[in-house]
């Protein structure tokens, strides 16, 4: 029992060290969680292992519980190669299906990337046949004694487990809120261990939250005293002109009655929202007032797939309209899905699939919501499958008349009228351009439309055979001084070139190009490259920081709209707000996690493992460190109150998500017209 107990602790720690060395390198780890959770975990097996009188019988239980072990570790560190992200059981669970049927090449292609390691954790598996065979091990039927040996593995793992957890809790140490109430994945991957991580998912319901005094107001400013400015300076020009309304951008909430409500959450958020800073109205609210809107999220796009050569159209897009020098889209845990709920909702992902939760809530403050009270349609697509992430479930929530090009796990035959038919809609990936083409003709000759698409030719793999479109466009890049990965990467994304191209082309046919909005935006960086920063630093000439690397750009262009240059670091998150002052929509700006970026209000970028950047400052997390972007001191008194700041964006994110608390906001508003929720269009027009 004890040599047995003991081997299947030093193999947990044998998998713990080589994921960890293969994933993050040499990196520093905190180890008392781990070794808690591997004696625990050690203990439980150790018992299973001889339970029963059959000696065989026990010796397959064992290469079973081996063979488990073995594969748990093994598929995070496939899934962490091909998506930078560990797998979580969630994932496991919602997506496995849809994952083997659509990206079995991308799978195969990360295995064939993870050899090494993959081999090294099957150590093992072969020092256990050895074992048996000298007969170091043995796999008998245990006595009491040996019963109680794994009995007090087990309780020791569980009391150590508590002891540290416990002892974070009251001590307000910061890794206790990193694995308890923040919980990004890769950070407790990175410093606690697999085991860890999977014990964070099973006991999450189980930890208290740790309270701390949230920030109250808006984005701290630098203390200039300190010789740090925020970018701006103060002007004693005269202006003359038309009187610009520079009143906050709220809705007339009653408080009092929203705190009213006996909910001790909504409580907490309502005194934290009404204590928020608002952004202001500006001379670009209502600028698109009456527009037709087209948005796209498109699948790992980035600045390194423009060139004024290959993708005019892009080039002129990304270089005038709303022009924003220092934009970021960050990865969240669940990659795309996160990246769009950000895009749309405005809001910070809460763990992991966070856009699947939100169909359980109502969304009066959605954009189909506003155009809705406008009579205007919103329509959405995606050239995969219906299933996938189950959007079908969740864009209609939204308002959404949503279709895709595939059932997934869907029956066809009862989902017919949420498909819709489009060239090559079984290619991997199929393309954005086809998609555009197929649906267009649904909305183009509505009065008023929105349309949004969620686009896929951009997915990894990027090579001539992982990725048909990067195929398909193989002669167009075959002159550029490039890797042949960077080289796939810039074909398979000619295909976003050509929808917007066509987009542009049938909008001008129909004589609404100058009334209509194009956004595009990015779910995420191409983090599937086999080393994405390499390829970035070889394509810029320059070094780069994780955090760089998530340095995107943003669309957002009107064909007759002067060009507008943002100076201010911005992200993903700001883009709905910055939407919705542009059409003149009465919404609150305190809702969301962003900020309009239009408006004279600071901005901030903020990551998953809620590290910062500012116009003024780069925080990051995971090494601690403090960077000035302005060369002058950045006092501590700033750090940590921007470390507040960014706990109360992910807080209130999380509350809007869990508590429904833009609902109980909508509830609360007197004294305007209220939207109402739309229906859910496909169940009432399809089915």
């Amino acid at each position: 029992m004890k040599r047995i107990l003991v081997y299947i602790f030093m193999t947990l720690i044998w998998l713990e060290v080589v994921y960890h060395i293969a994933i993050f390198g040499l990196s520093g780890v905190q180890p008392l969680l781990l070794l808690a959770f591997a004696v625990l975990i050690a203990g439980i097996e150790s018992i299973v292992v001889g339970l029963t009188k059959e000696k065989k019988i026990n010796l397959g239980i064992l290469w079973g519980i081996q063979g488990i072990n073995y594969m748990l570790f093994a598929v995070q560190l496939v899934y962490h190669e091909i998506f930078t992200q560990p797998l979580l059981l969630e994932t496991a669970f919602i997506t496995g299906g849809d994952a083997i049927a659509d990206f079995w090449g991308v799978a195969l292609d990360g295995i064939v990337r993870s050899l090494i390691p993959l081999f090294l954790m099957a150590v093992p598996l072969a020092g256990m046949a050895v074992a048996f065979k000298k007969k170091w091990l043995g796999a008998e039927k245990y006595k009491t004694k040996e019963l109680l040996t794994g009995a007090y593995a087990i309780t020791a793992g569980v009391v150590a487990t508590a002891l540290v957890l416990v002892g974070g809790y009251f001590s307000k140490d910061e890794f206790y809120s990193e694995y308890q109430e923040f919980y990004a994945p890769n950070e407790i991957a990175q410093e606690n261990g697999v085991l860890a991580l999977y014990g964070r998912q099973l006991m999450f319901d189980l930890l208290p939250e740790k309270e701390t005094d949230a920030w109250q107001g808006g984005i701290p400013e630098v203390d200039n005293s300190e010789g740090v400015t925020d970018g701006t300076e103060e002007s004693n020009e005269v202006v003359t002109g038309p009187v610009i309304d520079t009143s906050p951008n709220v809705l007339n909430i009653d408080f009092d009655a929203l705190m009213e409500k006996g909910d001790n959450n909504i409580d907490k958020m309502a005194n934290i929202m009404q204590n928020m800073t608002p952004s202001k109205k500006n001379e670009y609210t209502g600028m698109m007032e009456g527009y037709n809107l087209i948005y796209l999220t498109a699948e790992a796009f980035s600045p390194y797939a423009i060139s004024e050569e290959l993708t005019p159209t892009l080039y002129k897009m990304v270089n005038s309209g709303v022009v924003v020098k220092d934009y970021y889209i960050p990865l969240w845990s669940t990659s795309t899905s996160d990246g769009e709920y950000v895009n749309l909702m405005g809001q910070i992902p809460d763990g992991q699939h966070s856009f699947r939760r939100s169909q359980h809530n109502s969304y009066p403050y959605s954009l189909p919501a506003y155009f809705a009270a406008e009579g205007v349609k919103s329509y959405a697509y995606h050239n995969n499958s219906l299933s996938y992430y189950e959007r079908y479930k969740s864009h209609p929530n939204l308002g959404y008349d949503f279709k895709a090009a595939l059932p997934g796990k869907l029956s066809r035959e009862e989902y017919a009228d949420w498909i819709f038919e489009m060239e090559g809609a079984g290619q991997w990936p199929s393309s954005d351009y086809e998609m555009v083409k197929a649906t267009m003709p649904e909305w183009i000759d509505d009065e008023r439309f929105y349309a949004y698409y969620m686009t896929l030719s951009g997915h990894t793999n990027y090579s001539w055979t992982g990725n048909r479109m990067a195929a398909n466009h193989k002669e167009l890049v075959a002159h550029l001084n490039y890797s042949e990965q960077m080289k796939a990467y810039i074909a398979c994304n000619y295909e976003v070139e050509r929808a917007l191209a066509y987009i542009v082309e049938q909008l001008e046919a129909a004589g609404k190009l100058d009334n209509t909005l194009i956004v595009l935006s990015a779910d995420h960086h191409p983090y599937g490259m086999n080393d994405v920063k390499a390829e970035m630093e070889a394509f810029n000439g320059t070094s780069m920081t994780d955090l760089d690397v998530q340095r995107n750009c943003l669309i957002m262009w009107n064909s007759q709209m002067e060009t507008v240059v943002v100076e201010k670091t911005c992200s993903a998150l700001d883009i709905l707000p910055t939407i919705l002052n542009l059409f003149g929509f009465d919404y609150d700006s305190r809702l969301f996690a962003g900020r309009d970026m239009l408006s004279d209000s600071p901005s901030m970028v903020v990551f998953c493992n809620r590290s910062f950047i500012t116009d003024s400052v780069i925080y990051n997390s995971s090494t601690g460190t403090v960077t000035s972007r302005t060369g002058e001191e950045i006092s501590k008194e700033y750090i940590s109150a921007m470390k507040s700041y960014v706990k109360t964006m992910f807080q209130l994110s999380a509350g809007m998500l869990n508590y429904g608390f833009e609902e109980a906001v909508h509830d609360a508003v007197i004294e305007v017209p209220p939207l109402q929720q739309t229906t859910k269009p496909n169940e009432d027009a399809h089915r």
